[in-house]
């Protein structure tokens, strides 16, 4: 019976990482359709009077602004292009402020919250901080910076029910992401820690603030690595 149990137990790793690493290379080259929490978001409007938006267009990378790209850089991963998927100084900083018991922040990467968006489902638990670990390892490793960048900016929730920085740039600014200003991008970048709370436009003084830090900061980047200047 144990041999059976562990027999069936070794299955089901190698089917996991059969699959694991079978979707990642496709997402290499496939734009990713839908993410885990498009469903959670529309499941949890069900049975409420709220309705249920669900805007994503898949838009590459070489049609998006610079100026998005840079902001987002600035304002949630600034060494995003030269580590290797961790940044460790930033995950101690958040464990020895949570530990002193201050309001709780992460150390996650743009890398990270990718491989979150994609394969995973929100959450703290060790399990999930470990699965995301491991697809953050992957995606560095078979996407490259520039895919995961193209990746994060299609897929991370940018307000209720939108989706990827097209449908944010159409949203807040009613034009192609293509044509945001620096001023704009910094604008969306700024609504990240709650983007269903906070507002890209006509924000408040804390998004204003946060905003104008952001643009600041984008003067000191010039083309990310992955682009060429």
């Amino acid at each position: 019976m144990i041999r059976k149990i562990l027999k069936f137990i070794g299955k089901l790793i190698l089917y996991f990482f059969g699959i694991s690493i079978g979707l990642v290379i496709l997402f290499k080259f496939v734009p990713v359709p839908f993410t885990p929490l498009m469903f959670i978001r529309s499941v949890e409007k069900i049975g409420t009077d709220e309705k249920i938006i669900w805007k994503h267009d898949w838009l590459s990378i070489d049609e998006m602004s610079i100026n998005i790209q840079k902001a987002v850089i600035a304002s949630e991963d600034g060494k995003f292009t030269s580590h290797n998927g961790f940044d460790i100084k930033a995950i101690q900083k958040a464990y020895t402020n949570n530990q002193k018991g201050k309001k709780i922040k992460g150390g996650s990467t743009i890398s990270q919250q990718t491989a979150k968006n994609v394969f995973l489902w929100p959450g703290r638990s060790y399990i999930r901080k470990g699965l995301e670990a491991y697809f953050t390892v992957l995606i560095e490793l078979i996407w490259g910076k520039e895919r995961i960048m193209e990746v994060y900016l299609n897929s991370i929730e940018m307000g209720n029910g939108i989706y990827g920085i097209e449908a944010a740039s159409q949203h807040w600014f009613n034009k192609p992401a293509k044509n945001l200003t620096k001023n704009e991008a910094a604008a969306i970048a700024a609504i990240l820690p709650n983007p269903r709370k906070f507002k890209a436009e006509n924000g408040s003084n804390y998004i204003e603030r946060r905003k104008n830090a952001i643009k600041r900061q984008m003067n000191f980047y010039n083309n990310p690595d992955y682009k060429k200047n």
